[in-house]
């Protein structure tokens, strides 16, 4: 990964982190100088990793954080603020992809779709409507939304309308991504999308052709963008996407 100022003194949160990708995100932020928040819903996962990454000398804490329950969304809001007065990064890891094997656009159940867009699409548009103000008070932030290529529209014809719900999903991160982005323009606010590509988690599997660090580079690479950089884009391996 190529060098990034050191981020000492800022504060990163990561959803869906206690393993995968949103586990390898928080230690290569960490290894940038942020101080991180790793979330999860499973708050015994969430401390072993935690613990695991602090063991490596890394400066890394837990909070509860399941991103559907907006209890713990508002929770999570008033400690971080009570705490550190800010958040300089939000990364929206967290996500799910449970389409039935063969179910397509046609007959994919609609409670999938629901369930699908209730973690991939709402749960990053509560973090960002809570943090994206606080952002904004301070002139500062950088909103990192991990999507997917199966998000992007120019693509929607493939897969004979299959992984309907988990693409549904996706695009409408990407749209959130834009319109967040569009609305923050004024300030020092970044707000991208990126596609890790297929990586070897428990969603993507053992046959992945590519790590979990490989993926988790473009985040940090969005997450310590410069005044100068994009906002509103979608990229993988820092290189923009179609949307």
């Amino acid at each position: 990964m190529a060098r990034i100022k050191d981020q000492k003194g800022r504060v990163a949160l990561v959803t869906g982190a206690n393993r995968g990708l949103g586990f390898e995100a928080c230690r290569q932020l960490a290894q940038c100088g942020f101080h991180v928040i790793l979330t999860s819903r499973d708050r015994q996962r969430g401390l072993e990793a935690t613990g695991a990454l602090c063991a490596e000398g890394l400066d890394v804490t837990y909070h509860l954080l399941d991103v559907t329950n907006p209890e713990q969304v508002a929770a999570i809001h008033d400690s971080v603020i009570d705490e550190y007065g800010r958040l300089d990064v939000l990364v929206s890891n967290a996500g799910l992809s449970i389409d039935p094997e063969g179910a397509s656009i046609l007959d994919v159940p609609v409670a999938i779709i629901g369930q699908t867009l209730d973690v991939n699409f709402y749960g990053a548009l509560h973090l960002i409507r809570a943090f994206v103000p606080v952002m904004v008070a301070n002139n500062y932030g950088r909103v990192v939304n991990v999507s997917s290529i199966g998000g992007s529209l120019s693509l929607m014809s493939t897969l004979r309308g299959k992984m309907a719900a988990y693409r549904i999903s996706k695009a409408a991160l990407n749209a959130v991504t834009r319109l967040t982005a569009g609305a923050v323009k004024d300030w020092d606010i970044k707000v991208n999308s990126m596609c890790p590509g297929r990586i070897r988690t428990r969603m993507g599997g053992p046959s992945a052709p590519r790590t979990p660090a490989q993926g988790a580079e473009t985040i940090v690479w969005l997450a310590t963008l410069p005044r100068s950089g994009p906002s509103g884009k979608f990229f993988k391996d820092r290189r923009r996407l179609d949307w």
